[in-house]
């Protein structure tokens, strides 16, 4: 039987599904369901597995991590994003990894869009006034036929692109990768950012992408667009946010996602009005779960039987 270690199953997740009983029953598995916290006890937790099962993008993969686990054949991360995995040093020595691609893209759409609302209707706001026996007017905005600009035109991107569409706004769209797509007709990125009245973000994080929006584009944003992001925190440059959000750049902010996970107490942004906040949870639905962990638990198998399914290194 295969030694596999799930090293950070924090909050549990994997121990409730339906996918963590049968791997039991087919490895001897290390399970912890703490953080490691550190490298060395990460390192002390996977240093004996053949396969490292992992949950927490806050557990990180690096050089040093690999050459001390020599045994290591496989990461099988429950996820779409491997930012926090060496993917250069794993191909050193010789660790495959495999994610989880598109099993969350519906429940990540979905919760973007659910963002958007509550920006453009400010939802929190009105409740918590509401329960104080206030009763505002005239606050909202209406998203017909407004302009919605989408960076990134993934599995994620293309579910809000039509999510958007469908309640009557027009989806402009910029890629990385417009070959992909010859049939979409892609804009300039500056025109979307010019042109846009809601700007979501749907990147994969990586050297290219860290702070991909920044001052710089946000001074080319409508001073009533709204920013949306349900990627990674650091795709969107933390201090020129909170500039655009207190100074009137842009009205509003729907963010699934922040550069320090979790968000440490009274952040800046915890203060801001124009921000609607959730704890990065836009792809844990119970349906997007249970398929993304059994995903992650199939590639194991189809890489101990000699099949490459969703590799990414």
């Amino acid at each position: 039987m295969p030694r596999i270690c799930v090293p950070d199953d924090s909050p549990a997740v994997l121990a409730a599904s339906a996918a963590f009983p049968a791997l039991r029953e087919r490895a001897e598995v290390d399970y912890h369901d703490t953080l490691p916290g550190t490298e060395e006890v990460l390192i002390e937790r996977i240093g004996a597995a053949e396969v490292v099962l992992n949950i927490r993008s806050s557990s990180r993969f690096t050089a040093r991590v690999f050459a001390a686990c020599p045994r290591l054949r496989l990461i099988s991360v429950w996820g779409t994003g491997t930012d926090h995995v060496d993917l250069a040093s794993a191909s050193q020595h010789g660790v495959a990894v495999s994610n989880t691609p598109g099993v969350s893209a519906r429940s990540i759409g979905e919760h973007t869009l659910a963002l958007l609302f509550a920006v453009a209707r400010r939802i929190p706001e009105m409740d918590a006034a509401t329960r104080r026996n206030l009763w505002p007017r005239g606050s909202s905005v209406e998203l017909f036929g407004k302009t919605c600009g989408v960076i990134g035109y993934g599995a994620i991107g293309q579910v809000f692109a039509r999510l958007a569409a469908a309640i009557g706004m027009r989806v402009i769209v910029w890629t990385m990768h417009p070959a992909q797509y010859p049939d979409v007709k892609f804009v300039d990125l500056d025109e979307l950012y010019r042109t846009s009245d809601v700007v979501s973000v749907h990147l994969r994080l990586s050297p290219e992408t860290r702070d991909f929006v920044g001052a710089a584009q946000f001074a080319m944003m409508k001073p009533n667009a709204i920013l949306l992001n349900t990627a990674r925190g650091a795709i969107v440059d933390q201090e020129a946010l909170w500039d655009a959000l207190t100074t009137g750049r842009i009205s509003g902010a729907g963010l699934d996602v922040f550069a320090t996970e979790p968000l440490p107490q009274q952040h800046p942004l915890t203060l801001l009005g124009n921000v609607v906040l959730t704890p990065h949870c836009g792809g844990i639905t119970p349906e997007a779960l249970e398929a993304g962990l059994q995903m992650a638990v199939d590639n194991i198998w189809d890489f101990l039987e000699g099949r490459n399914r969703n590799r990414v290194g």
